[in-house]
């Protein structure tokens, strides 16, 4: 026997095999629908008894194992179904001639045998036969299962008998020795009237009317059998036949013990046994059809009372433990034969079954480990894919999952060895995606956002590798783009600087031909894959939503005359949302956004990447409001430190817009980054109000700039500075052309002026306007100007304190502050007070040194005349400065005031002082 099967478990040793197979041209469609509505009648329950029979369907079995039917009865094919076409009564004898060829191959096995056949019709169809069956058309056969019940029926007949025949003991008569194929040429010219010949003769007979008891559903009595089995053959040294009955007595025990099966399908075994309940006996498996067979055709030779509770006891079946222990004893046995390897990989396979229902792994790995080096005859390629894939199963039943996904990528490896002439690139890609979860590899990008990095990541490279590998091979490049930019996305951290460029310049020459998309990928076997996103390529460290700049920034309306409301909204406390609000908070903004205005949104990015990272079509996400993205280019430098970039859009509509990520295309693949899914993200929030447009107006005066800027009264004013220097009761025009180059119209307009108090001194008023006219252009629309003049006169009062000269500069007042929108102010110089000097140092001034003050006698004078003496005479104003150090009296100003403003009480220094200039 060459061909293992490696589907086979302890409970098959119970089942009868069936072989279904077609003869002449049949539809695959068609044949394995039929072949589906014949295997579903797999069990069968004899009437008025708890015995149970099983058949085994198979749609293609090699006749040398057939031969292996006398050392174990469920490998011998016991019926045989054909199904064929046959249209015409012409063709009906060739297709009953290729009947009975089929029959020879197995025929010296057979019990039954029966012919399917579909399309004739006529005389031949309607005569009675019992091996043929006609049917009109493929969905035209309401009586297959039918036949298949009477079928199955026919080969249990035949096995009774059988067992019957070969359980009796015949004194007298010899027994015949069974044997193996490879058996016969050993046994030429043997003593065959020795005992030890005749106990083994005995004994191999014992062990196969212990199959046949099994068969035939009597599982105390192939017990029974099976050891007397054991006994016969131990002692004549017969090891292969040996190990074959101690198989047979693990197989039922285990049949005993684990009623359920080992095959790994829950309930796929009826429990039986004479210890068992009655209710238990009447299980049977889910979906498969019951037959009662009634066995009063045979004569009644205690056939019909079931008498497995009388032959044998309990106490004949194996320990769970002994199973394990009998089951390595039959295996070593097997070992000692070359031509039984297959008997002994299949009997590693059966006690692997049984030791993962036992959840004893590290035995079972045992075995395993054993049928990896069993040596048989040379495989065809799909026969070591076949082998490779089962030991891959049987490990993942174990729990041995990295060994699992070791022997299914050989597998997969086998299903593109350079000797196949077509190679299986689509079963090759299909078994390297079941390998997977075996090293700890998802091809969910998420997966790998969630901590420290599971499993080795030199074989997760190298598998992905191979799938990219193989999916190019299959001819599907976007499967080739989303497998490499996933390497390059999850494995970034562990690719050194030559394995990066290298990845980097197929995934460049591969998105040549088909661009990477964010569209999930779906695969024929319904797996979807999930798209890769580049958020490390650039790496974002923080994202920063930013204000608007300082002119375009909306301000809450509230007239310039009137008095500030206050709009705070009462606070309520609530334990049951303060967690959500400690989110909401977390996000909040405290600034706004305006509808048409172009918004920026800052973030700090790295380039991990040892060359120059290219990053185009760089723009935001956004939710909430329509929103304008527009993109950006940019190239960071290798290895590059925090890098800001600034994304803009412009916001169509009004509501709350939130910040969802961002979105680029790197190397030809397009990514949507979301910040949900950027570890360790700073951001100052997410989500920003955007209000409707607002009208824009720009200012310009017909004054010049102001080298010095005043700075506003608070935050909120926008301001700009113009000079002008006047003297006092001079006045000036100032005119403002007010622009709108907004897309708003600018519907109201209030001015008003407000003077700044310096120390508490008081000044005048200064400015005056009218805006009927200026209003009379309101609204006023885009792109239009509109004009007012503002009268600026400079009016002081002198009279009000004495002091106030003090803090008056020679060189007049200037009004080098004019703020639009915002109060006009004045700006003066204070005089610094000169200290005194002695009298050398003072006479030393000129000619007015004479002067004493003991001779000035107090009285009125006019200020007026005084001021304008220095206006009109010769001598400039810094002489009398210079004539006047160290007397303590202020400097009179040199602009002029009216006439009738006097000061009483003026120092008689001063008036003295004002004669003798005023000459």
């Amino acid at each position: 026997m060459s061909v293992p099967d490696y589907m086979q478990c302890a409970e098959d040793h119970q089942t009868l095999l069936v072989v279904v197979q077609p003869i002449g041209i049949v539809p695959e469609e068609s044949f394995f629908r039929i072949y589906k509505r014949i295997s579903a009648v797999s069990q069968v329950n004899v009437r008025d008894s708890q015995r149970v029979l099983y058949i085994r369907y198979r749609h293609h079995y090699p006749p040398e194992n057939n031969e292996w039917g006398d050392f174990q009865t469920h490998r011998k094919v016991v019926g045989l179904i054909t199904i064929t076409d046959c249209s015409s009564a012409k063709d009906w004898p060739q297709t009953f001639e290729k009947f009975h060829v089929q029959k020879e191959m197995y025929g010296s096995t057979l019990y039954d045998s029966r012919l399917f056949v579909f399309g004739l019709q006529g005389e031949i169809a309607e005569q009675p036969r019992t091996d043929v069956a006609f049917y009109p058309s493929y969905d035209e056969c309401e009586s297959v299962e039918k036949r298949i019940e009477d079928f199955i029926e026919s080969l249990f007949i035949v096995l009774e008998s059988k067992r019957l025949d070969r359980a009796t003991d015949k004194s007298g008569d010899k027994i015949p020795l069974l044997c193996v194929p490879f058996e016969k040429k050993d046994f030429v010219g043997l003593d065959t009237d020795s005992r030890h010949y005749k106990k083994r003769c005995q004994g191999r007979m014992r062990k196969h009317v212990g199959d046949l008891c099994l068969q035939a559903g009597m599982l105390q009595d192939s017990l029974v059998h099976y050891h007397m089995a054991v006994e016969l053959l131990r002692s004549v040294n017969d090891f292969l036949w040996l190990g074959a009955a101690l198989e047979g007595l693990c197989s039922a025990s285990v049949i005993y013990h684990y009623p359920g099966g080992t095959g790994g399908k829950v309930g796929s075994r009826r429990a039986q046994g004479g210890s068992l309940s009655a209710e238990a006996g009447n299980r049977h498996r889910p979906g498969a059809q019951e037959v009662l067979i009634d066995p009063g055709a045979l004569t009644s030779n205690g056939i019909n009372a079931d008498t497995s509770a009388e032959i044998g006891r309990a106490k004949n079946c194996l320990s769970p433990e002994d199973i394990i222990d009998k089951y390595k004893e039959a295996i070593s046995y097997y070992g000692k034969y070359k031509n039984a390897g297959v008997i002994e990989l299949e009997a590693c396979v059966k006690a692997v079954r049984v030791l993962a229902i036992q959840k004893r792994s590290m035995e079972a790995s045992e075995f395993l480990q054993n049928a990896v080096y069993i040596n048989l005859r040379q495989l065809s390629e799909e026969e070591k894919i076949q082998r490779y894939s089962i030991l891959s199963e049987l490990y993942e039943r174990i729990g041995f999952h990295r060994k699992s996904a070791f022997f299914k990528r050989i597998a997969a490896m086998q299903c593109a060895a350079p000797s196949i002439p077509e190679p299986g690139w689509r079963a090759c890609y299909k078994l390297l995606l079941e390998t997977l979860p075996g090293y700890s590899l998802s091809l969910d990008p998420k997966d790998f956002s969630k901590g420290t990095h599971r499993g080795w990541a030199a074989v997760q490279m190298r598998l992905l590798h191979e799938l990219v590998y193989a999916s190019r091979r299959m001819g599907n490049p976007a499967l080739s783009v989303r497998h490499l930019s996933f390497l390059l996305q999850t494995m970034l951290d562990f690719l050194s600087d030559q394995e990066k460029k290298d990845v980097t310049q197929s995934l460049e020459s591969y998105t040549a031909k088909c661009p990477g998309t964010m569209e999930f990928i779906t695969l024929p076997d319904g797996l979807k894959l999930p798209p890769v996103p580049f958020t490390k390529l650039p790496i974002v460290r923080s994202v920063k939503l930013l204000n608007l700049p300082t002119s375009l920034r909306p301000h809450k309306i509230k007239s310039l005359l009137g008095q500030n409301v206050s709009t705070k909204s009462p606070f309520i406390y609530s334990p049951i949302i303060a967690h959500s609000r400690g989110e909401e908070r977390t996000k909040k903004i405290d600034f706004q956004w305006v509808q048409g205005d172009v918004c920026e949104v800052q973030l700090m990015v790295y380039n991990p990447m040892p060359f120059e990272l290219r990053v185009e079509n760089m723009g935001l996400l956004t939710t909430g409001v329509e929103f304008e993205s527009l993109p950006a280019a940019l190239s960071l430098p290798a290895e590059s430190g925090l890098y800001p970039v600034t994304l803009v859009g412009v916001p169509q509509t009004t509501g709350q817009i939130t910040i969802n990520g961002y979105h680029t295309s790197v190397f030809g693949v397009f990514s949507d980054c979301l910040l949900d899914n950027l570890p360790g993200v700073k951001t100052n929030g997410c989500t920003v109000e955007v209000i409707p447009a607002l009208p824009r107006l720009q200012i310009s005066t017909s004054l010049p700039r102001s080298a010095h800027t005043l700075q506003p009264s608070s935050g909120d004013e926008i301001s700009t500075s113009v000079s002008v220097q006047l003297y006092n009761g001079e006045t000036q025009q100032l005119i403002i052309k007010l622009e709108n180059i907004g897309t708003e119209p600018l519907e109201t307009l209030e001015v008003t002026a407000k003077t700044v108090n310096t120390k508490e001194k008081l000044y005048g008023d200064f400015l005056s306007w009218k805006l009927e006219d200026t209003l009379s252009q309101f609204p006023l629309k885009p792109g239009k100007i509109a004009t007012f003049v503002v009268n600026i006169k400079v009016k002081l009062d002198f009279s009000c304190q004495e002091n106030l000269l003090q803090d008056l500069n020679d060189d007049g007042i200037s009004v080098s502050g004019l703020p639009l929108s915002s109060p006009f102010r004045q700006v003066v110089k204070p005089r610094v007070e000169a200290k005194p000097v002695n009298p050398q140092e003072s006479s030393k001034g000129g000619d007015f040194s004479h002067v004493k003050v003991s001779d000035i006698k107090i009285s009125k004078i006019c200020f007026y005349c005084s001021a304008l003496c220095f206006r009109t005479s010769k001598i400039k104003i810094r002489d009398f400065k210079k004539y006047t150090i160290g007397l303590d009296w202020p400097l009179l100003c040199m602009f002029c005031v009216p006439c009738n403003i006097t000061y009483s009480s003026f120092p008689s220094l001063c008036s003295a002082l004002a004669r003798s200039i005023s000459i």
